[in-house]
Order: C-alpha cells, then sequence, then structure tokens
C-alpha cells in the first residue's frame, strides 16, 4: 500500500509539472507564432499555426528608422549586463562585511539595509531624477547602471547564504595564513558565492532587461533608449501605421537574450536556492 501512494504521488507531480509547463511555455509559442503572421492575419484571430511572414516582420523592424532596434539591443545589454556585475560583486562584498566583521554597529547597519528593501522605487524617482539632472547624467546609460552598486534585496540573499554556506572558521583561517581581507574575499569567498551570484545575476539581468519605469524618466535621445522604451513606443503608434506584426517581432527580438542568459546560468538555480537556504 506505502508504495502504492508514493507511485500515485509521484504520478500526480508529474502531472501537475507537466501542465504548468505547458502553461509557461504556451504563451512562449503564441508569441513566436505571432511573429511569423502580418498584421492582417493577426486581425483574423488567433491560430496556432505559423504564418509566412517571419522575414518581413524581421526586415521591417530591423529597417524603421523611426526605431533603432538594433542598438536598443546593444543600449539593453550594456545596462543590463553591467548591472548584473555590479550588483553581483558589490552586493556581496557588503554581505560579507556584515557577515564577517562584528562591528558595534553591525545589527544597525543590516536593519538600514532592510528598511531601504522596502522603499518602493516610485517614491524617490523624482529626487533620483533631479539628482542626476544636476550632476549632469540626465539622458545617458550610467544612471540606469551606478545604482546597481546598492541593492538591497541582492545583499539580503547573499548575506542569507553566506550565514548557510560559508563558515567563519575558513575567513579566520585565510587571516592567520596571511591573506589580505580583498584577497580573501577574491579568491576564497567568491567561488564559494558562485551558485548564489549566479542566481542573482539571472534575476538582476531580467529585471533591468524589463525595466521600463526608470529608463522612460531618465532617456530623452532614441539613440540611447532600451529595449522596453522602443516596444513601448511602437505600440503607442499612429493608428494607421499600427503593425501587430511588428510588434510581436520586437518582442521576440526582446526575450532572446533573456533566454541565452538563462540558459548559461540556470545549472546554478537550483544549486544556489538550495544551498541558500540550508543552514548545516
Amino acid at each position: 500500500m506505502p508504495k502504492k501512494k508514493v507511485d500515485a504521488r509521484t504520478i500526480i507531480a508529474h502531472i501537475v509539472l507537466i501542465f504548468l509547463s505547458f502553461l509557461c511555455l504556451f504563451f512562449f509559442y503564441i508569441l513566436i507564432i505571432n511573429a511569423t503572421r502580418s498584421h492582417a492575419q493577426l486581425q483574423l484571430g488567433f491560430s496556432a499555426l505559423p504564418g509566412s511572414s517571419l522575414i518581413t516582420n524581421f526586415m521591417n523592424v530591423i529597417n524603421d528608422p523611426a526605431i533603432p532596434i538594433l542598438r536598443g539591443v546593444l543600449n539593453s545589454l550594456i545596462v543590463s549586463g553591467c548591472s548584473a556585475a555590479i550588483v553581483t560583486y558589490f552586493s556581496s562584498l557588503t554581505a560579507y562585511g556584515i557577515y564577517a566583521y562584528n562591528f558595534k554597529l553591525n545589527k544597525a547597519a543590516f536593519t538600514f539595509i532592510m528598511m531601504i528593501l522596502v522603499m518602493p522605487t516610485q517614491v524617490t524617482a523624482l529626487g533620483f531624477l533631479r539628482l542626476i539632472t544636476n550632476m549632469g547624467l540626465d539622458d545617458s546609460l550610467v544612471p540606469l547602471i551606478l545604482p546597481s552598486i546598492a541593492s538591497p534585496a541582492v545583499f539580503y540573499f547573499m548575506h542569507s547564504y553566506m550565514q548557510s554556506s560559508l563558515p567563519k572558521e575558513l575567513i579566520e583561517a585565510a587571516r592567520i595564513d596571511g591573506s589580505g581581507e580583498f584577497g580573501t574575499f577574491n579568491r576564497i569567498v567568491l567561488p564559494i558565492l558562485k551558485p548564489a551570484m549566479a542566481v542573482q545575476a539571472i534575476f538582476t539581468f531580467v529585471g533591468s532587461w524589463n525595466n521600463y519605469f526608470i529608463p522612460a524618466l531618465v532617456i530623452t535621445s532614441k539613440s540611447k533608449q532600451t529595449l522596453p522604451i522602443m516596444i513601448a513606443t511602437l505600440r503607442g503608434a499612429d493608428y494607421m501605421n499600427f503593425d501587430m506584426g511588428k510588434i510581436y517581432m520586437m518582442i521576440t527580438i526582446a526575450i532572446i537574450p533573456i533566454v541565452i542568459v538563462y540558459l548559461f546560468l540556470s545549472k546554478f538555480i537550483i544549486a544556489g536556492v538550495t544551498l541558500g537556504g540550508v543552514k548545516e
């Protein structure tokens, strides 16, 4: 009897997983299918079969002088890639400082960072915009990258991961052997944090890639726009020039880098989340 219960649970679990996988992949499939159909075909309604306008939609997007899609892809790659690299390193470094050093204001610093975590971005957006304008950084990609240095959410994840996976005895042993603090962090701590850093790099890359609010406030010139702004611009075009095929093709182009990054780093996700949640 117990064996039958286990088998039944396994079957139910597989059915649920297959159903959820279908729901997740179905929308990607429809997106790709719609990217192959023309505006007139899309007006006719839903179809599960691909159309014949894939190349046409792609060329319409690439050759549209009003929307420099290739420049938008490059801008989004620069912002998302730099943000992911900066946030993983400096948030890990901050978490290491709070975790490895027992100074008087340790708990106060941790609490202060957690208080920043609950503050919505919209609350500080106006002050942030005035600050970068006074600094002469408006209409540039720098304000979209530099704030990644301070990420309370990534800091908290890395701090929790260190508590479960980084023995303080290892740090003390490195200090006794004469290793400097930055040397200890870069050569000993970072390799241990690699799974967690990969997880946060994926989340940060995707979040920065899909971010529309802050870039829309900061960027004014077309040559510096990111993909979400360009997609919104195309979606808000005049009705006579409105082309659903181009929109679906642009969205398809926009998700390709995210899929590639996920495929390269996905092997670290389970390891990072599991090890970060189990305290030895």
